[in-house]
């Protein structure tokens, strides 16, 4: 039986009214972080239900094409943010929310960052490899050196932000993160 069929219509549109308010403000906070209106609606709309859904459940609730809620919940999925679950006697893909806010923080984060990571110092790390063949190549001109040395040593600061980030990254993702920020209780 479904939860709101025993409140009363003014209930409903009253709790209809606050969940609005809420999936609102979860669409925003994601479009924020780069994740579309819609999918951060669709979050929304996933952690009111009680029970797991299908995409066609939600196409309908939502008013989207199968295909646009497709992409969302794929999207929501590579994210960590929903889970897809098995259903006794359903033959379709049922998907419900992950409800904690602290994980999926904790993950869509560690999943954007470790790629930024990973992308920029291979990138620094090819242009240090540049430097070298450079410094090589021009070994006696002291002033090109010198300005290859200082390229050096900023690509340097840089790679050692990117590995403090990858630290902060490995704390969200084992949890020790919480032993410095604890979570509300």
């Amino acid at each position: 039986m479904d939860e709101l069929e025993v409140l009363t219509e003014e209930q409903r549109t009253k709790l209809s009214n606050t969940r609005r308010r809420v999936i609102e403000s979860i669409g925003k906070n994601m479009d924020l972080y780069g994740i579309t209106l819609s999918i951060g609606h669709l979050y929304g709309n996933m952690y009111f239900n009680q029970e797991p859904v299908t995409l066609d459940e939600m196409s309908e609730t939502m008013g989207m094409s199968k295909t646009s809620m497709s992409t969302g919940m794929r999207t929501l999925h590579d994210l960590k943010m929903i889970n897809k679950v098995w259903g006794k006697g359903s033959r379709k893909d049922l998907y419900e929310v992950v409800p904690d806010w602290h994980q999926n923080f904790a993950d869509f984060f560690s999943i954007k960052w470790r790629k930024a990571v990973e992308q920029n110092m291979a990138a620094l790390g090819r242009s240090l490899k540049e430097i070298e063949v450079l410094k090589e190549q021009y070994a006696g001109d002291s002033a090109f050196l010198q300005v290859l040395e200082s390229d050096a040593a900023k690509i340097d600061e840089a790679l050692n932000y990117y590995k403090w980030l990858d630290r902060l990254i490995d704390s969200f993702e084992t949890g020790n993160i919480y032993r410095f920020i604890p979570k509300e209780e």
